[in-house]
């Protein structure tokens, strides 16, 4: 990778971003958006939530879009009784040594799909944060690495409400995306009958570690005017004045936005970055960071109006 100038990274992350999607759409229809967002998030080092009724093929795409790039993924099915070591893994008896051994938790892989996380309790969810944040975990004192890549995929259906652990701001803050995963339109949910009618493909294989790891070690020289950090610093700072807002952006929302805005001008097959890829991935960034007044909701005013009232608010200047 090193030896590649930035214009030809750009045009082969360009390229993995059209090989993925064509592999993920032989196994999921009409999640190309989606899988775009995943594999920015993954190249910017960053986790992503998903939100989504049942049924919308979440953990499929998982599956698929871990094989596509050829990453390690384990699945948590995560419910009220989930204790903190059935994540991280815990130390055990070896009755032949008569040692305590480590037996690893689903939580050492490079793609961990949280399904439906907030099912669990704080104290289960509060096992993931050391992980997400500094890729390690600490089991009895023994602080242990994670592999690389690491990200966290975690599934919550919105809707439902009895028997769920709303998410602490702290752990929101730690995923780099909020993805809402909806229905398909007509014609795509009739090529999901067609698909469903064969016999199921496995996505091929079009990328590997290496690969992913040389590309995110890369991304911070994306060029980014001076002008445009200004930018994501001046929209970062409305929102933390929005009237409809209790709670604006923090500078790790800032931090975000760059490093999502950079991959998403590789992805495009560009060394540098523009103001519309600041505006393509803030809604993602900055949709479960921010909180809404509740007279603000009982308008009918969305998260959506909100951030696009922030984007129009600030203007785009060139220096």
């Amino acid at each position: 990778m090193t030896e590649i100038t930035q214009q030809e990274l750009a045009a082969q992350v360009s390229r993995l971003k059209s090989r993925v999607l064509e592999e993920v759409g032989r196994v999921v229809v009409g999640l190309d958006s989606v899988t775009e967002q995943l594999l920015t998030a993954l190249l910017a080092g960053g986790h992503v939530l998903l939100e989504g009724v049942p049924g919308t093929a979440k953990t499929t795409l998982c599956r698929a879009f871990s094989t596509a790039l050829g990453i390690h993924h384990e699945r948590i099915q995560f419910t009220p009784d989930l204790l903190p070591s059935d994540v991280t893994g815990t130390q055990v008896l070896d009755r032949n040594s008569s040692d305590f051994v480590l037996r690893k938790g689903p939580v050492f892989c490079q793609l961990l799909l949280a399904d439906e996380l907030n099912r669990a309790p704080a104290r289960t969810q509060s096992a993931l944060l050391e992980a997400m944040q500094e890729q390690q975990v600490t089991i009895e004192g023994v602080t242990l690495a994670l592999p690389d890549p690491f990200m966290v995929l975690a599934t919550q259906n919105p809707i439902e409400q009895e028997g769920v652990y709303r998410l602490p701001e702290a752990q929101l803050d730690r995923f780099l995306f909020r993805v809402h995963v909806g229905y398909p339109n007509r014609e795509e949910e009739i090529g999901m009958l067609s698909l469903h009618s064969r016999t199921a493909e496995t996505p091929r294989t079009v990328c590997d570690t290496a690969t992913v790891i040389g590309i995110r070690d890369r991304i911070d020289q994306v060029h980014s005017a001076a002008e445009l950090q200004a930018y994501i610093i001046d929209l970062i700072r409305v929102s933390r004045e929005h009237p409809d807002l209790l709670l604006g952006g923090s500078p790790r929302a800032a931090i975000s936005l760059m490093k999502a805005a950079r991959v998403h001008a590789l992805l495009d097959g560009r060394e540098y970055l523009t103001h519309a890829d600041v505006q393509a991935v803030i809604g993602p960034v900055l949709a479960h960071r921010l909180i809404m007044r509740p007279e603000s909701e009982m308008d009918g005013l969305s998260m959506d109006d909100v951030i696009q009232q922030i984007i129009e608010s600030v203007p785009v200047r060139h220096e």
